[in-house]
């Protein structure tokens, strides 16, 4: 460790003392040249070594000197790049007001010289200035402007710089999938670079948003990553704050062997380098560990002193986690009341957070003026001259123009009066010729729409019987077999167990096509009426998940219930209905290990339900046919059957209810379906 520190002050001695000599020599340079542009050429070389070095107030002393021979010699580019570097200064110095001001100008000269990299390098320090200041858009604005110029010109220092300020208002505007994909870009240049401090921040960040989208396995992968880059001398802390959320992406997979060993490592670790919100962090996810596997009083022992560390140092996004787990461990304990309490603080801290998560709108969101250019005063009059010259010249090839125009006009519009009144009475004959073939068509068209809604009701109907015909037919078959072999005496004790999943099976396929069957005929007879009233959707949820339950334990999915009391108008056992069928859909196509979220939140006075998983996904194709009066349907990822009127039944319930339904979802990254219902009785 003596050893590295030694090289690391010797490597930075050489830096110093090589920086400092070549200040010294362009100071020399510069004290022996004449007053010509050769000499501004020195000086900016003096100013940016000066800037490199942090040395500003010597940098403006040589900017102003810098400024007044540009503008004596009129060397425009001198002008622009010493009010490029002013402005570089005051932005360090977090004077925003001037270091905007700087930059308005510089681009000014820059526009007039035509240099589009000096544009770019201008917007690119803007858009950092004002994401900075939170003013994202006008920030996004500006760093898109400077991207196209640095990759046409491959500079990738520039490109590190303008991905990540890209990446940073991205994720500040809660636009994650646009923040990792340039996140993933910044890490592709720095790596070109070999910019082995960017290369973990851009890793961590990368992982980080994986694990915001809940890829899990891409998030692990990434974390991994980091930790082999890291440098145990200079790194401790990054080492410590990654092992803990490496733990807990394993925890989400139910992998305890993985998630233990990274997360006592993690608190081992940070227990030793002293770092309270590694720790902090650790603590939380072995305490939910030890909730999973039933290991009761020692998680109450790590919840606790979660805690107290955040409150001791304030960290709200894992007092919110530690919340959470208290009142998990209070309910299995049944300390209701105490549950009740967490609960509470739960949510009132997740409000809270949820509003400071909102982008920041900056206090200050005017332009600043910008001063005269003094220098360029007499080029723009001259440029103005020459225009009004120009447009003068123009005025006149036009208006000669414009009288010959006119009298062609005069002699074709004769022309056409002649052949308008020639052909009126041919008009009139055609137009009522055409309204006698629109009314012939507009009948075709209705007898079309009659002849599609019968072929669409036959289709359905021998849809039906082949349902009834097969499906059930198979699965009533199947279960009258097995009571004949019981009946007979035909089967002895372990294939009678043998057996009975796949009755079962049958059983439940047979429930749910008569249940979807009996639900589906009644909305054809057009004699549903809802029987509206208010009542919890959470306890709606929790009846639902209870019927899976079975089925979820047996893929080893992760059921998520992030639901909270909320009362909605609608008639509950239509409800009932939605939400089972869309809780069953999720589990029938997701795989081992993914998970599945339910969720309930207030939308503009409404209730917005959430069924969301990390399955298969659906293609764009096939959404367009989920809510179709046509039956629909695939097999699941056990091969599961369906009978493909779900979701159309849904569809008319929901509506029925005066909500709404529809779906996201992305092929191999998961689903989302979304229910809007009214919260009170309409007006």
């Amino acid at each position: 460790m003596k050893q590295l520190m030694t090289l690391a002050v010797f490597l930075t001695s050489i830096i110093c003392f090589s920086q400092t000599n070549e200040i010294d020599s362009l100071t020399i340079q510069l004290a022996y040249q004449k007053q010509d542009s050769a000499k501004v050429e020195t000086s900016l070389h003096l100013v940016k070594a000066l800037y490199d070095s942090k040395n500003y107030k010597k940098a403006l002393l040589y900017i102003d000197q810098t400024e007044r021979l540009s503008k004596f010699l009129n060397h425009v580019k001198g002008i622009a790049d010493v009010n490029y570097y002013k402005a570089l200064i005051y932005a360090q110095r977090d004077d925003y007001y001037n270091a905007i001001d700087g930059y308005n100008r510089s681009r000014r000269y820059y526009s007039q010289l035509g240099d589009t990299l000096g544009i770019a390098k201008v917007n690119n320090s803007i858009g950092l200035i004002e994401i900075k200041r939170g003013n994202y858009s006008v920030g996004l604005e500006n760093s898109l402007s400077a991207i196209q110029t640095f990759e046409s010109r491959n500079l990738r220092d520039e490109l590190s710089s303008a991905y990540n300020n890209l990446a940073e208002a991205y994720f500040n505007t809660n636009q994650i999938d646009k923040a990792l994909e340039f996140n993933i870009k910044a890490l592709n240049v720095r790596e070109q670079l070999k910019d082995s401090v960017g290369i973990k921040t851009s890793t961590k960040n990368v992982a980080l948003l994986y694990s915001e989208r809940k890829e899990h396995r891409k998030a692990i992968e990434y974390y991994e990553k980091v930790l082999r880059l890291l440098n145990p001398a200079t790194d401790g802390r990054l080492r410590g704050e990654i092992l803990p959320r490496i733990g807990a992406e394993y925890l989400q997979f139910k992998d305890y062997v993985k998630a233990a060993e990274y997360l006592v490592e993690g608190l081992t670790y940070n227990r030793r380098i002293n770092n309270e919100d590694g720790i902090l962090r650790a603590l939380n996810a072995i305490g939910e560990l030890n909730i999973q596997i039933k290991k009761t009083k020692l998680a109450e022992l790590q919840i606790n002193e979660a805690y107290n560390i955040a409150l001791k140092i304030n960290n709200r996004k894992e007092l919110l986690k530690n919340y959470k787990l208290h009142k998990e461990l209070d309910s299995i304990n049944g300390r209701f009341q105490n549950a009740f309490f967490w609960q509470s603080k739960y949510y009132e801290l997740k409000s809270e957070l949820d509003k400071e998560s909102q982008p920041i709108v900056p206090v200050i969101t005017e332009p600043i003026k910008v001063e005269p250019l003094d220098a360029t005063d007499n080029f723009n009059a001259i440029a103005k001259q020459q225009q009004e010259e120009e447009n003068e010249q123009l005025f006149k090839r036009l208006k000669a123009i414009s009288y010959v125009l006119g009298a062609a006009f005069l002699i074709v519009s004769t022309i056409l009066l002649l052949i308008y009144l020639k052909r009126k009475n041919t008009l009139k004959f055609n137009k009522k010729l055409k309204e006698k073939n629109e009314q012939i068509e507009q009948k075709n068209t209705e007898l079309a729409k009659q002849a599609a809604h019968l072929e669409e009701v036959n289709h359905v109907k021998d849809r039906l019987f082949s349902i009834v015909s097969h499906d059930l037919k198979d699965s009533i078959s199947s279960i009258k077999g097995f009571i004949d072999l019981l009946k007979e005496n035909g089967l002895s004790k372990e294939e009678f167990y043998d057996l009975i999943p796949e009755l079962s099976e049958n059983a439940d396929s047979a429930s749910q096509l008569l249940f979807n069957l009996l639900n589906w005929s009644k909305s054809q007879m057009q004699n549903l009426e809802p029987k509206a009233d208010l009542f919890n959707i959470q306890d709606v949820f929790r009846d639902k998940m209870n019927l899976v339950e079975q089925k979820v334990e047996q893929k080893r999915i992760v059921m998520i219930d992030e639901s909270q009391r909320d009362f909605v108008y609608a008639d509950r056992s239509m409800i009932e209905i939605v939400i089972q069928n869309l809780i069953t859909n999720a589990v029938k196509f997701t795989r081992v290990g993914d998970v599945i979220t339910v969720s309930n939140s207030d939308l503009n006075g409404k209730s917005l339900i959430c069924i969301e998983d990390t399955g298969v996904g659906i293609s764009r194709e096939n959404i367009d046919k989920l809510f179709q009066k046509s039956t629909f349907t695939t097999r699941g990822t056990d091969n599961e059957k369906g009978t493909g009127l779900g979701l159309t039944i849904c569809k008319e319930l929901v509506e029925l209810n005066k909500g709404r339904i529809w779906v996201e979802s992305q092929l191999n990254v998961g689903t989302k379906f979304y229910v809007e219902l009214p919260k009170s009785k309409p007006a």
